[in-house]
Order: structure tokens, then C-alpha cells, then sequence
């Protein structure tokens, strides 16, 4: 990817840095070479981002070429916006009160240079403003009665910067662009950049970290350059091409939240913000897939209206689910009446539907692996040990707690499994899905679609091998090339 900064003239940049070059604003704004670019990251470095001064077109104009722009449009909004700085207040208190604890006056300017300050007593505060506010140049104005509280926060013009913090601030640009890899002639030859999300603490993740590496290694053999990111790089989405996410999601949740701005700023994402509303909830599954008239084991929404009905629809033993439930959590097996009206007591408080199912027993779980609405991968799912569930978090021994999983080639799978799996999961979108059924008398019936399902070394990748992770990957980049292409055809 291109590396272009942009400047209102080339005497406030005269700093050399590899691979990366040095334009002037009028330059970039007019010469049609620039609007060719296809593919460019542009730092946006003029003296002003006022509305419709120079620096402000040259991040609409980017944003309008598909070029990456730091800031955007959209970071030159938010530095105007009280609302957003009194949140990002509250989000940051506890930093901002550690960081300036020490301070005895009322008042506190820092000056944040690519992230960082000359006083690296302030990193970690620096690092949190510039993830919120992705711009090179900032200055955070710090107030002082009760309590520390950001006041306001602005971009500092490059020819505001000291002298005496010159130095400096070449030394920040440098460790920028080394740390997000714009420079180096390895990156130069990649063509696009993908952010993993992860969570390095999860549980159950849905990829194992020798399969994050499969998928590390896959991108990168197709010109990506790859990330490995966390919850703490919300603001840096806009670094990328494409979102994958390798954590559980929920709505109410970081990841929900990642998918939507991603999608919003135009990132490809793999999951997206509307496979994971439907997917994460129980009760829009079981209408949808009811609706569809697709197989699924007789399903009952629960409510405070009809609690008692229950036992007469669905029988004992029966499975209640919490609408958000996953990888077998909030999901349990009722066997008495007593213990029914036990857990819809809890669940119900918690949600005003839950789900209720009658109880289908088998040795193990069919799960499809679809992608772009086409068959990925079959597995075979195994009960754990001693337990009607795949998962079980009740044991003590950590190898009981999952049952064992077997890959199966596709000409194996009966037909009704595969038909099935696929119009439930085309019902959702052309993302990345793992359908659940349940095989029984010749029949199959949907579980549930999940966005976001497992692939794990040595489990979904058995057959496949490494075109697993290169398929997902393949999509990934269709997908960018796809919309770059519908952007250039919507300006030309």
C-alpha cells in the first residue's frame, strides 16, 4: 500500500522516512495521478482541518478515492464534539486521574505527537486519547476542580509544534510508521490489511492459537498485511481493509461493537454486525427458520403469559436456552416440573422470551461449515463425556470438558443434512456460518445457525488442511476487491 503525506507545503515535512512520500495539499487535491491510486494511505498533516480548508478535502477526497485518511473526516467531527469528549471522559477517568494525579495546578496541556508526548510519564494516557482521536497532531486540554476531566482536544498545526519539540516528534512519526508497519520493504509489497480481533484471555475461543496462525499465514500468502488486535483498538479499525473477528460475539458486547463501526467506515467484516443480531439470538432464530418452514425440533418462545403451558407443549425433559446463549452456556436441561419453574423464574427475569425445545438426544451433533452460501466443511460433533451437551463446564478435569470432533468429507454427509444446513444459513446472509443439526429417523433438524463457528487446528481443518484458512482468506479479499470495485464504478 502507498504511503502519502500530505502537507500544505514541503517545508513543514522535510523529515525522510522510507517508503513513505511527501506531497503538498494542492498537489494531492489536484494532480489526477492521485486519483488513480488505488490503493494509498494518507497522512493528513496540513496546518488546518477546518470545514472546507485544504486539510479537510484532502481527507474527503481520500475517503472519496478509497484511500485510507488518518485522520478522517469523521476524527476532525469528533475533536469538535463536546458530547464525545465528555464520554470519552467517563470511558478514560481512572487513566486521566492516575496519569495527572501528581499535577497541583487546575490546568494541564499535553501534547500528543503520533501517539506519544516528550514525558513518557503520559504514554499510556497519550495512547488512549490518540486510539479515540486517530490523528497525527493532538492537544488535550485537562481542567481541574474535583477531579481531573478532559476539557477539550484539538489538532495542533504542524507549524505550532516547538522547535525544541522537533526532534521529537521525527523520532514518534519514525516509531509510527515502524510500529504499524507502513515502512519496510517486506509490508510494501502487501496489498491490503486485515485486523484478527481476539481476545488472548477467552476461554473458548472460536479459533485455537495454532489456527490464528493458519489464518495469519494465509492472509499474508495473499498479499495481506495481518494484525492481531484486542477490545483496547477500537479507534484503530480505520487502519484496515478488513475485520475478521476470532472472539465470541454477543450484541451487548465490544464485538458487536467492532462489527458495526468496521461495517460503518466500510471495512469488509467477517462477522457482520446483522449475522451477528441474528445469529447471537435464540428467539429471532427460531421465528425465522419457523417461518421458513426449515426442520427444527419443536420449539416453544417462552414468555410470563404462557410459563405454565409449558410441560403440555414441549414435554419433560426439555431444554430451555437463554436468547443469547453459546457454546453450550445458558443452555439447560429441564427434568421435573419443580426445576422447570426454577430456571424460568431465573431466565425470565433476566429476558422477556427464552426459548424452550423438547429434548432430541443423540451421540453426536452434525455442524456445516458454510461460506458465501456455499458447503465449507461437515464435522461431526460428539457429546462430552457423561454429558447431553457438546461442552461441559461443569467438570473437573479440563480434557472432559469438550466431546470429541470428527471432520467428514462432504460425499459422507446425507443430502438432507447438507440441504438443510444451507437454507437455514442462506436465511442469514453470505458470511461465515456453522450450522448445528440433529439427525434423527432419516430427518434433519436445525439447532441453531451460529455466526462465528469454530475452526480450530486439528478439528475443522482436518480434511482441508491449510485451504481451509486460504478459502476464508480468498473470500476475505473478494469481497475487498468487490467493493473497491462498486466505489471507482460510483465515481467514474
Amino acid at each position: 500500500m502507498r504511503k502519502i503525506v500530505v502537507v500544505d507545503y514541503p517545508r513543514d515535512w522535510d523529515e525522510a522516512i522510507e517508503d513513505t512520500e511527501v506531497v503538498d495539499a494542492q498537489s494531492y487535491l489536484t494532480d489526477t495521478s492521485y486519483t488513480d491510486i488505488r490503493n494509498a494511505r494518507v497522512f493528513n498533516l496540513c496546518r488546518s482541518y477546518r470545514y472546507q480548508s485544504a486539510g479537510y478535502y484532502v481527507s474527503l477526497l481520500a475517503e472519496a478515492r478509497s484511500h485510507k485518511a488518518i485522520p478522517s473526516v469523521t476524527t476532525m467531527q469528533d475533536l469538535k464534539s463536546p458530547t464525545i469528549v465528555r464520554a470519552i471522559t467517563v470511558e478514560i477517568e481512572e487513566l486521566i486521574h492516575k496519569s495527572l494525579s501528581g499535577l497541583k495546578s487546575e490546568n494541564f496541556t499535553l501534547s500528543i505527537y503520533f501517539g506519544q508526548n516528550v514525558a513518557a510519564k503520559y504514554e499510556k494516557l497519550c495512547k488512549a486519547l490518540h486510539d479515540h482521536f486517530q490523528a497525527p497532531l493532538l492537544r488535550a486540554q485537562f481542567t481541574c476542580k474535583d477531579a481531573w476531566v478532559l476539557q477539550s482536544i484539538s489538532a495542533i498545526p504542524i507549524n505550532d509544534v516547538p522547535a525544541s519539540h522537533r526532534s521529537y516528534l521525527k523520532e514518534f512519526a519514525k516509531a509510527y510508521f515502524a510500529r504499524h508497519r507502513f515502512s519496510g520493504a517486506r509490508i510494501s509489497r502487501k496489498i491490503y490489511d486485515l485486523a484478527i480481533l481476539v481476545d488472548p484471555q477467552e476461554k473458548a475461543p472460536p479459533s485455537n492459537q495454532r489456527a490464528i496462525q493458519h489464518f495469519v499465514e494465509a492472509a499474508e500468502s495473499q498479499g495481506f498485511y495481518t494484525e492481531l488486535i484486542t477490545k483496547d483498538d477500537y479507534r484503530r479499525l480505520a487502519e484496515f481493509d478488513a475485520l475478521f473477528i476470532r472472539e465470541t460475539t454477543a450484541v451487548n458486547h465490544h464485538t458487536y461493537r467492532f462489527a458495526r463501526k468496521a461495517f460503518a467506515d466500510g471495512l469488509v467484516v467477517i462477522d457482520d454486525p446483522t449475522s451477528i443480531l441474528r445469529c447471537t439470538n435464540k428467539v429471532y432464530l427460531a421465528e425465522l427458520l419457523t417461518k421458513a418452514k426449515v426442520p427444527i425440533p419443536k420449539t416453544m418462545i417462552i414468555h410470563k403469559d404462557n410459563r405454565k403451558q409449558v410441560e403440555a407443549a414441549l414435554g419433560l425433559p426439555c431444554v430451555l436456552k437463554k436468547p443469547d446463549s453459546s457454546f453450550s452456556q445458558g443452555v439447560v436441561k429441564v427434568k421435573n416440573q419443580e426445576d422447570l419453574q426454577q430456571q424460568l423464574d431465573e431466565m425470565l427475569c433476566d429476558s422477556e422470551l427464552i426459548i424452550g425445545q423438547e429434548y432430541t438426544p443423540t451421540d453426536f451433533d452434525w455442524r456445516i461449515g458454510v461460506l458465501d452460501k456455499q458447503p465449507l466443511y461437515a464435522c461431526k460433533y460428539f457429546m462430552a463425556k457423561g454429558h447431553w451437551q457438546i461442552y461441559n463446564w461443569n467438570v473437573a478435569k479440563k480434557k472432559d470438558e469438550e466431546g470429541a470432533g470428527e471432520t467428514v468429507p462432504f460425499e459422507q454427509v446425507p443430502f438432507h443434512v447438507l440441504h438443510t444446513a444451507l437454507k437455514a444459513a442462506n436465511l442469514i446472509g453470505d458470511g461465515l456460518y456453522g450450522v448445528d443439526l440433529k439427525e434423527i429417523d432419516g430427518k434433519a433438524y436445525v439447532i441453531e445457525v451460529n455466526d462465528n463457528p469454530s475452526i480450530d487446528a486439528g478439528v475443522e481443518d482436518r480434511i482441508l488442511k491449510k485451504d481451509l484458512y486460504g478459502a476464508i482468506v480468498k473470500s476475505i479479499k473478494k469481497r475487498i476487491d468487490n467493493n473497491k470495485n462498486i466505489r471507482s464504478n460510483g465515481e467514474s
